[in-house]
């Protein structure tokens, strides 16, 4: 038979056997567990997840993928793990996916235990039951174990994340020569920028006007997000103004990092459950500094708050724009995104599209300063996709392709190899099964009927691996029908209103529109799949994913 391993541990260790400290170790005692059951692993069969919270399901890849491959169907007969633990501690998610194991005919073991988890009668399920029950409170007290040792580091000073800018991360040595805990200590070169950053908001700066001027002297910034470049933005001001560390102030606690599932999701916590420790020795900012700082943000707010009638900060998400393309247009010479301006012209206001981080950090750090009206941006954009990317001929020929990259696979001629040797393996067994039957030596026939049953197990599982499909026989004329038809509609939706062609943009692009400015003008260039556009015409929803992406066909703009 053809086993799967799972996999676990998580970030949090104390009162962990050690069995489940190392994914490593996990897959090795799997592995010597399945060889001792005469089982076959291979590496694609092997899911880990390292360092992720057993209370999380939607955010774990080596769990998806295993899940995933239940679908159509699984290319092995048996997962082996070292407990049932690693699949969840959250009763309800754990139950659900060992019921999806089961129903695609896959036997789950604990190597722990030597023990296979069945749900066939009652009994079964609420032995399950009490089991998950019991693996979630263990969650719930490591759980607490943290929450009981950050409070304690917190109260004495030290430090309980990672690295604030303004300050450097001191390892403090115990008597054993061990990390006892870490202390911070202010770095004078970054408490400068601060105490900059306060002085320039009281004499009237803004969070982006400070940005600028701190990227264009090449003041030491903090680290960067997401890829973003190494420069301060409005944000990061923002950040520094209101973090009561800089006044001397330790505060924890004033978020949530999980719902009451266990599943990462931040939220507040009332101001009465935050934890404040005062820190002279950490003090950046003078007392004044802070206040002249934060009166005037203060005042400032108050006055936005009287203009707007009390709506200050309802602002629409990217995907609820009135725009087309913000949160799919991407300037190529940052990477940052392209947003919109607009100002006064005559008796109404003009728009325009331009790259955010030029505006918002400076020339320093995106020299792409360009602005172009918004009208001709939307029009070159619409035009180029409907009018190039959506033409049947386009379309038809992404399709043909596909249905015969499908109908000669390059691994055919090995796929039919394998399912010829399957049918003569099924000869052999019918006739030693006949030969049992008959009252032939037992012994020796059943050693026979036994390798012939494991070659089986390994040629099903290796066709499955290779996931060959055959495509089907279709109308050709009748595709073309309705292809034209799906290209009419999907084409008819970017003449109506700007939601309608945002969610259109959302289907088929396959990633963001890089535009690179040119003179006067951006060139711009994108890719889309078309597997949502083509899912609804009959006969290729099965190929819908296929066509997503298909290597060498994808239409370019």
């Amino acid at each position: 038979m053809i086993a799967a391993i799972y996999a676990r541990k998580s970030t949090e260790q104390s009162g962990v056997a050690d069995e489940q400290k190392s994914v490593a170790r996990q897959v090795e005692h799997a592995t010597a567990y399945a060889a001792a059951k005469g089982w076959t692993v291979r590496d694609a069969s092997v899911f880990v997840d390292d360092g992720i919270s057993g209370a999380e399901f939607a955010n774990r890849p080596g769990f998806l993928r295993l899940m995933n491959s239940l679908k159509p169907r699984p290319a092995f007969n048996v997962l082996v793990m070292s407990e049932e633990s690693r699949l969840g501690r959250e009763a309800i998610e754990t139950a659900y996916a060992l019921k999806q194991l089961v129903q695609a005919g896959v036997r789950v073991f604990f190597y722990l235990e030597d023990r296979e988890r069945t749900l066939d009668s009652p009994t079964d399920k609420i032995m399950l039951s009490l089991t998950t029950f019991a693996d979630e409170i263990e969650r719930e007290r490591g759980r607490q174990r943290t929450y009981d040792a950050m409070i304690r580091k917190a109260r004495a000073g030290h430090v309980t994340g990672g690295r604030v800018f303004g300050y450097d991360n001191l390892e403090i040595l115990g008597p054993d020569g061990r990390r006892s805990h870490v202390e911070r200590r202010i770095n004078e070169a970054e408490a400068e920028v601060v105490r900059t950053i306060f002085a320039l908001s009281a004499s009237g700066h803004g969070y982006a006007g400070i940005a600028k001027l701190l990227n264009a002297e090449g003041a030491p910034s903090p680290r960067s997000q997401q890829d973003r470049s190494k420069s301060w933005a409005s944000s990061s001001v923002n950040e520094v103004l209101h973090r009561a560390l800089y006044r001397g102030v330790i505060q924890w606690n004033r978020t949530r990092k999980r719902d009451r599932w266990g599943q990462h999701k931040q939220a507040a916590r009332p101001a009465d459950e935050w934890l404040q420790v005062p820190a002279p020795h950490l003090r950046i900012v003078t007392d004044d500094e802070w206040h002249a700082s934060h009166s005037r943000l203060s005042g400032i707010r108050e006055h936005l708050m009287k203009v707007s009638g009390g709506r200050l900060g309802a602002r629409a998400r990217d995907i609820e724009s009135r725009y087309l393309l913000p949160g799919f247009a991407r300037c190529a010479t940052c990477g940052g995104g392209l947003g919109t301006f607009s100002w006064r012209s005559g008796k109404g206001r003009a728009f325009f599209y331009g790259c955010l981080a030029s505006h918002k950090r400076g020339r320093t750090v995106c020299t792409n300063s360009l602005r172009v009206p918004m009208a001709s941006v939307d029009d070159a954009v619409l035009t180029a996709i409907g009018g190039e990317v959506l033409k049947p001929a386009v379309v038809l020929a992404v399709v043909d392709g596909v249905l015969d990259g499908l109908r000669s696979p390059k691994d055919t001629g090995a796929a039919e190899r394998l399912v010829a040797e399957l049918g003569s393996i099924d000869a052999e067994i019918h006739r030693l099964t006949a030969a049992v039957a008959a009252g032939g030596p037992l012994n020796s026939l059943l050693e026979a009927l036994r390798v012939r049953q494991e070659r089986r197990d390994h040629l099903e599982a290796t066709l499955a691996s290779m996931q060959v499909v055959k495509a089907p026989r279709l109308d050709r004329s009748a595709i073309e029908s309705q292809v034209r038809a799906r290209l009419k509609h999907w084409r008819a939706l970017l003449t109506s209103n700007v939601q309608e062609c945002r969610r259109m943009l959302r289907e088929i692009l396959v990633g963001p529109l890089k535009f690179t400015p040119e003179g006067r003008s951006y060139r711009f260039e994108g890719e889309v799949g078309l597997g949502q556009l083509l899912a609804g015409v009959a006969g290729l929803g099965a190929l819908a994913t296929k066509m997503a992406s298909p290597p060498g066909f994808e239409p370019g703009f």
